[in-house]
């Protein structure tokens, strides 16, 4: 399928539609959210509700925003139609790993686990990150 060949090569995006802090109820998301996620690059700008345990340096930065280019991707197919995928991320102080899960259909969940905050946990879904351009020598 088009979404196991996104995951395959680390191209998707994923696009949360509720937030479910650890503590918590559902919160509906209207904004533009997202994970970028390609072969070099992870890019999250989502928002963040829940408990953090040190202040942010920035207080408007209260959201699960960073870009990293050290990480470690692996993706598998548990069952038939379903991937877990785990970015354990090197470069990013408060956020340690992503773990998503993704269904043929293209919903999805992803759970953020963090350093000084709660965890946290999104749904919404995965579509096919844009065409990468590929540089003509």
């Amino acid at each position: 399928s088009s979404i196991q060949q996104a995951i395959e090569t680390k191209n998707f995006i994923f696009r949360p539609s509720s937030a479910t802090p650890q503590r918590g109820r559902i919160r509906q998301l209207t904004s533009e959210y997202e994970l970028v996620v390609r072969a070099d690059t992870v890019i999250s700008f989502l928002p963040y509700f829940g408990r953090a345990f040190t202040a942010p340096i920035n207080p408007t930065d209260g959201g699960i925003k960073f870009t990293s280019t050290d990480f470690v991707y692996s993706a598998g197919e548990k069952k038939k139609g379903r991937w877990e995928i785990r970015i354990n991320l090197k470069d990013v102080s408060d956020v340690t790993a992503l773990y998503l899960t993704v269904f043929d259909n293209g919903s999805a969940s992803l759970r953020v686990s963090g350093v000084n905050r709660t965890a946290i946990s999104f749904n919404g879904f995965v579509e096919e990150g844009k065409a990468i351009e590929k540089k003509a020598f």
